[in-house]
Parts: structure tokens; C-alpha cells; sequence
């Protein structure tokens, strides 16, 4: 094995030259590995054949240590009123405010109204206090200027009205934009693009990086996702971490799959009881007598 001293030459030097770094002389990381440098694509291109197997081996490791890390939190993050954290089986009861592009927990949006009615004031975003448009002309209006903000929620959103109606084309566009602005829901979203060729051609390997910035990006579902693909291909090592993750970010589901998995001898009984206390506490830090006044209302009027 190398020595650290040996490691730190070799880095100054080209890997396929020799050639050392110099004031007219940079050197450049492999882009898939970042393990070797080159003095030139030439010096990359000749060196390629010798390096291919451990550049493709030390790719996947880096590609596994960002898949694997455990995000702060969902891709819907905090409310930005009462600062508590927004998950999954809270998107259909919170509202998205067309004005900001804004996810508000139902208890301060429910906080807001009952304010509104009792000083008979217009309804308004209790977020950016914008009055709330009327039509969903003027929503997407709304949505519209946040778009040319390059908004990715804004963007997100519009692609998805396109997909809706059927424009895949657009959608595809919107979407694609919205991805490459870091939104977690339009890379999940073009993952099923890929896998059903709606508006594009069907392709495995875009599927599957879409599902995986999903993942990264802090969207449950898609990490569930993945782990049953990992599930079907029996690689259940890895079907378990994705598992726990999303238990992690809350996913009533993937503490069900643990389940499942403990009893097949597929997850330590201590890697359970983690992934239990951490699902219990990370659901518990999302309530507040706001959001449980909310949650009765909502239910009062569904009953």
C-alpha cells in the first residue's frame, strides 16, 4: 500500500506523463473518479485503458458515499413560518402559495384564516401576505413571474401542468429546467418520463440517475422506490439502507419494509430499534397544537 507521502507525490504529478504540477503546468482530476490528475486530455485519453476498471470501481464508490448520506431532511423541508419539519404525508394537506412558490404547514395556514375572518380581512399568502388570486388564471400568473425568477418549484409546477395535459413535450422541458435548478420532485417526476417514454424515449439509465437525485434530494418516496428496486434484484443490503433512510425521513411505509426485513433476518434488530426511535422522533418534531387543531378541522369537514 502506498504511503501517505506517496499518495500526496503522486497527486502533483500526471498520471500518464509523469509531468509534475507546475506554475505552467495544472493538472486536472479525472471527472469520473477524481483520484488521478492529467496535464492534458491527451495525457487522460492515453492513460484511459490502464485506468478504466478502477476509475468505473472508485465512480461507484463516490456515487454510492452521496446516495447513501442521510439528508438533513424531506425535499419539502420546513415551513417557513413555525420553522417545524414538512413531510410526505403532509404535501395533500398543505398548500403551495402560487405567489412564493411557498409549502405552509396546514396549522399556519389554518392560523392564518381563522386571523382573516376575525378581522374580516382579504384572504392572503400568511407567508408573503399577497392576496390570494381568485382564478387559476391568476395563479399561474403568479407562477408565471416566479418562473422567470428561475423559481424551481414555480417551474416544477408548470411542468407538471403540462403533464397533465397531456403536452409531454413541455412538461419535459419544464421539468428538465427544474431538476437542473436542484428540485427533487421534478427529478422524480422525469424518473417516471424515462420509464414510461411520455415525451421522451424510454431509457433505464436516466430513469434510474432521476430516481437517484430524488433520492439524495431528500424525497422519500423515491428512496423507497429505490430500495424495492433493490429489493427485486436481491441486493438487500442496500435495499435496507435506502429502507432506513426513508424511515429516517419519516416514511410510515419504509418502517412497514423494515418490518419485513427483520423478519427475514435482512436488518439487525439493533439497526430496527434505530430505525424506530428515529421515525418516531422525527414525526414527533413535526407536531404542534397548530397543526393538531388543523388536522381536526380538516377531518370535521372530510367527515
Amino acid at each position: 500500500m502506498a504511503s501517505k507521502h506517496e499518495t500526496e507525490e503522486a497527486d502533483m504529478c500526471c498520471a500518464s506523463c509523469g509531468k509534475s504540477e507546475l506554475d505552467d503546468i495544472k493538472l486536472m482530476d479525472c471527472d469520473a473518479c477524481k483520484s488521478v490528475r492529467y496535464c492534458s486530455d491527451k495525457c487522460k485519453e492515453d492513460h484511459l485503458p490502464q485506468h478504466a476498471v478502477i476509475c468505473k470501481e472508485r465512480a461507484a464508490e463516490l456515487r454510492d458515499e452521496i446516495l447513501f448520506r442521510q439528508p438533513e431532511s424531506t425535499h419539502l423541508g420546513d415551513c417557513p413560518i413555525c420553522f417545524l419539519p414538512l413531510l410526505s404525508i403532509h404535501q395533500k394537506k398543505s398548500p403551495l402559495y402560487a405567489c412564493c412558490s411557498k409549502w405552509i404547514c396546514n396549522g399556519c395556514a389554518y392560523a392564518n384564516q381563522k386571523r382573516e375572518l376575525e378581522k374580516r380581512l382579504q384572504p392572503a399568502c400568511p407567508f408573503c401576505r399577497n392576496i390570494l388570486p381568485k382564478t387559476d388564471e391568476e395563479a399561474e400568473i403568479n407562477y408565471m413571474r416566479r418562473v422567470a425568477a428561475n423559481d424551481p418549484v414555480a417551474v416544477r409546477e408548470i411542468g407538471m401542468k403540462h403533464f397533465n395535459n397531456g403536452d409531454y413535450e413541455r412538461a419535459f422541458e419544464y421539468l428538465t429546467k427544474a431538476a437542473e435548478l436542484g428540485d427533487a420532485s421534478a427529478h422524480y417526476n422525469l424518473s417516471f418520463m424515462y420509464q414510461k417514454g411520455d415525451g421522451v424515449e424510454k431509457d433505464e439509465k436516466k430513469r434510474l440517475y432521476h430516481l437517484e437525485e430524488a433520492a439524495i434530494g431528500g424525497h422519500p418516496d423515491a428512496r423507497y422506490n429505490l430500495a424495492m428496486e433493490e429489493g427485486r434484484n436481491e441486493r438487500f443490503d442496500r435495499a435496507v439502507k435506502h429502507f432506513i433512510i426513508a424511515a429516517n425521513l419519516g416514511l410510515d411505509e419504509s418502517i412497514q419494509a423494515l418490518k419485513g426485513c427483520y423478519k427475514y433476518g435482512d436488518v439487525s434488530k439493533e439497526d430496527f430499534a434505530a430505525a424506530l426511535r428515529a421515525h418516531h422522533a422525527v414525526v414527533d418534531a413535526t407536531k404542534s397544537p397548530q397543526r393538531d387543531a388543523a388536522s381536526k378541522v380538516f377531518a370535521d369537514i372530510q367527515g
